[in-house]
């Protein structure tokens, strides 16, 4: 695992609770590990979801050993045994045909679903407070698709819902043809959610392509969250092809690449200090920071000692 290095920040404090709420079993339908900040203070919140035929177990180790400063870590399995297996591995959604097969084109709703239940509790100001902004995903093959399909049902929502907000406000206004010029002018300008909050913090994802070519309805456009792609060229499986890439950029405004080594065996996944630079580094730009004494912005630090 690469060395993380500290600098001071420079971002203004944050109104949100020092340290959140961890989430209840109660109120995310599925198996999940949550670890809060090993500095106390809970600024990000950094969701891990696992590839096909896996669970949250390996993931949750790795979210701790990463030791983000001011980031709580939660690893959630996906909702759905893979059938006819009796181990432990599980799929995000419907994968195989009654034969076996990988199906061609799937359908993540059970996922989105799943995903949007947890976000609807980890959001609310009565439970665990979070955020939008200040929500981050990481996912691994099956599990990164799914990352970016939810990103931009997110984004899409919380646009939606926003615009709705904004005419029933001058809705509201047409009708207070009584009031002051000056009450009219205070009314008039609607409290909306910043754009900002319409969307995650950032988003990677490792080897996972979206799971169908995006329709980007203008507005609201391309979602703005930051999205690193991870990934090892052909022959590595998996991998992602040029119109897996084309698809990413369409969906999302804010794209960066970083490519990975060829693997034809072992794992996907960054598997050396190399490997982990650039994902560290995306990090050490989005992490939010929260100025207390003591507290530092994170950077991944490549000098060697």
């Amino acid at each position: 695992m690469p060395e993380i290095h500290l600098r001071t920040p420079s971002s203004q404090p944050s109104p949100s609770p020092k340290v959140k709420s961890p989430p209840k079993p109660t109120s995310i339908p599925t198996p999940f590990s949550y670890y809060p900040s090993d500095d106390g203070t809970d600024e990000n919140l950094l969701i891990l979801l696992h590839g096909l035929g896996d669970t949250h177990i390996p993931f949750s180790k790795l979210g701790k050993q990463l030791k983000l400063p001011q980031t709580a870590v939660l690893a959630i399995r996906a909702p759905e045994q893979i059938p006819y297996l009796y181990t432990e591995s599980y799929q995000w959604y419907p994968s195989f045909s009654p034969l076996g097969d990988l199906l061609t084109n799937p359908n993540p709703t059970p996922a989105l679903t799943l995903l949007s239940t947890a976000l609807d509790h980890l959001t609310s100001p009565q439970e665990c407070a979070w955020p939008l902004d200040r929500i981050h995903l990481f996912g691994f093959a099956q599990g990164g698709s799914v990352a970016l399909e939810f990103g931009l049902r997110v984004w899409r929502d919380r646009e939606k819902e926003r615009k709705e907000e904004e005419e029933r406000e001058e809705e509201k206004n047409k009708n207070k043809v009584a009031e002051s010029e000056e009450q009219a002018k205070e009314r008039s300008t609607p409290t909306l959610t910043p754009p900002s909050s319409s969307s995650l913090g950032s988003i990677i994802s490792i080897s996972g392509p979206l799971l169908s070519y995006p329709t980007v309805p203008t507005p609201p456009g391309p979602s703005p969250t930051p999205i690193l792609v991870v990934y090892r060229p052909p022959p590595s499986d998996p991998s992602l092809s040029t119109s897996d890439l084309t698809a990413i950029k369409k969906a999302y405004s804010n794209v960066r690449e970083v490519k990975m080594p060829v693997k034809t065996q072992g794992t996907a996944m960054p598997s050396s200090r190399e490997e982990w630079e650039g994902i560290m580094r995306f990090w050490s730009e989005r992490l939010s920071r929260r100025q207390v004494e003591g507290v530092y912005e994170v950077l991944s630090g490549m000098s060697g000692r």
